[in-house]
């Protein structure tokens, strides 16, 4: 086959991060001026929730006006701080005005819900929601707003949590998207001493890539133990995999559930397995559950649930309310957990040195917990009393979670689940094969394993044939960008063990999904007539060309 004198060698690219790989490969793939180029290999979302954001606009100006009553004798556009009382007869005013405006039935429902169901007053609610819009205040107190932690709580608990109910309370931590909470976290177990260069961390593969590139940078220096997932059984981890927490020199256990690129929940067998492990023989394991696509699952029970005292868990809006922009995360943690409890059992030298790091804050870093020290470090300490998301990133957030807790007849998550696991049917139906989805899969990813789907189009001695050519993985890739325009991020990058590609289910349109399996599928066809031609196994293509 003749190769494409601009595809470059693959062995040159094949240290890259997934996400630094995406640049080269849409570089690639935007080459020919008059060719689309179509991007699956991040998972930004192409749709999102409107009627929060209409609600957010329907706000903003009923608290600008607020703003202007306080000194409505001038002009120039001139406000001040809004007056709580009153507020919420103000509010019914304002509404009675324009009673149409898309919104504000949202936001009068907003107020009734936070009273009937979770105890909150009425306007005082209100008052926190106008100051967060103005952004007239320093977050107080920084961690989160008082209210609306109250909404938090009750939105994780409803997406999170499944039948079980919450083994007490938990605080949160809204912070700057995910990637803010894994990085904080990190910082934070590092600067308390709990994990240390030389230390093991297990991570449940494949995973989110940041996830295995963060601990063994120098300033972690932390041993990667990997748990893998079982491709044939629907990507759960088997006990034999769990059995390895058993090993007392893992201090941290990560995974992202659903699985990140697999997409697929751990069933409530595995929790309850890794809930027995952690009770009985590793009570001292600290557990980090990403758990952003849990939204999109079916009958959705997190690890934060099934192990409470063990778990943090990260939680983000990004992905289901298409937000990604907004950066909105958090960091959820029960008050009863094992960090503080490991925190206590520190030798006396290690207590005196965060003695004197939180002693800005405190007199007694001792009975400081270890919530309070992640905010403060996520500030470097010295800005404590400036950390914390801004008021308007909350308001929205807030208004987000109250979506999802006053959608009953759950119209928003069924859309979003339809839309994506549609997306899944057309690409396998256009790589000619069918799709198959497990009671455990969520399809806002999928793995195009290179070996199962050449099995099921040409039988096993194809399927034995890829597995040997462990050079095709990039260059499928590097071919599907330059002869097709079709950008997908390498398996390999997240640690899934066979030649593969991630596609994102959630950022293209269906017609762009056909023309990804179609263009797959010739890929495909080309190396079964490498194989036919009875080409050997282990030779790879000439440097700078195509298999």
């Amino acid at each position: 086959m003749e190769g494409n004198a601009n595809t470059p060698d693959p062995a040159a690219l094949a240290g890259l991060s997934p996400f630094e790989l995406k640049d080269r490969l849409i570089s690639l793939a935007s080459s020919e001026r008059d060719r689309l180029m179509l991007n699956a290999g991040r998972g930004n979302p192409n749709f999102l929730a409107t009627l929060p954001r209409r609600a957010f606009l329907a706000l903003g100006d009923f608290a600008v006006s607020e703003s202007e009553r306080s000194y409505s004798y001038l002009d120039s556009g001139f406000g001040g701080l809004p007056e709580r009382d009153g507020m919420l007869g103000r509010f019914n005013a304002f509404v009675v005005q324009d009673p149409q405006r898309g919104g504000l039935s949202f936001l009068r429902s907003a107020l009734s819900y936070v009273h009937d169901q979770l105890g909150l007053d009425r306007e005082q609610f209100l008052a926190e929601m106008v100051t967060a819009f103005l952004g007239c205040f320093y977050p107080t107190p920084p961690r989160v707003l008082p209210r609306t932690e109250e909404v938090l709580r009750a939105y994780l608990t409803q997406e999170l949590f499944g039948p079980r109910t919450s083994a007490g309370t938990f605080d949160v931590f809204p912070t700057e998207g995910g990637t803010a909470a894994m990085t904080y976290l990190f910082s934070s177990l590092a600067a308390n001493g709990l994990i240390a260069p030389g230390d093991r961390i297990a991570l449940a593969a494949p995973i989110f890539s940041p996830y295995l590139e963060i601990p063994v940078l120098p300033e972690y220096g932390l041993e990667t133990v990997l748990l893998r997932m079982d491709e044939a059984e629907d990507w759960r981890l088997p006990d034999s995999e769990l059995d390895k927490l058993l090993d007392p020199a893992i201090k941290v256990f990560c995974l992202v559930n659903p699985s990140n690129p697999p997409s697929s929940r751990q069933p409530g067998e595995v929790l309850d397995r890794l809930a027995r492990l952690v009770a009985e023989e590793r009570r001292d394991l600290i557990i980090i559950t990403d758990d952003v696509y849990g939204t999109f699952a079916d009958n959705y029970v997190s690890v934060f649930a099934a192990c409470p005292r063990n778990t943090v868990c990260v939680y983000s809006f990004s992905k289901y309310f298409g937000a990604t922009g907004w950066r909105l995360g958090t960091v959820a943690l029960h008050r009863e957990n094992v960090i503080d409890a490991l925190l206590q059992d520190l030798p006396p030298d290690e207590k005196q040195r965060l003695d004197a790091r939180y002693a800005s804050l405190t007199t007694d870093a001792g009975d400081l917990a270890f919530m309070d020290r992640l905010v403060a470090d996520s500030r470097t300490v010295a800005l404590n009393h400036t950390a914390g998301l801004s008021g308007p990133q909350q308001l929205q957030m807030v208004l987000f979670a109250l979506h999802g807790l006053m959608d009953r007849l759950h119209r928003y998550q069924d859309a979003a689940k339809d839309l994506i696991r549609g997306r899944y049917d057309t690409l396998y139906r256009s790589m000619g094969v069918p799709s198959v989805r497990g009671p455990d899969d969520v399809g806002y990813y999928s793995v195009i394993d290179l070996e199962e789907l050449g099995g099921r189009l040409y039988g096993p001695q194809f399927r034995n044939w890829l597995a040997s050519r462990t050079d095709l993985g990039l260059h499928f890739l590097l071919r599907l960008a330059a002869e097709t325009g079709v950008v997908l991020l390498p398996g390999s990058g997240f640690d899934v063990s066979v030649p593969s590609a991630r596609v994102s289910l959630a950022n293209l349109t269906d017609h762009e999904y056909r023309a990804i399996g179609t263009a797959t599928r010739r890929v495909v066809e080309e190396y079964y007539g490498m194989f036919s031609r009875g080409e050997p196994a282990g030779a790879g293509p000439a440097e700078g060309s195509n298999p």
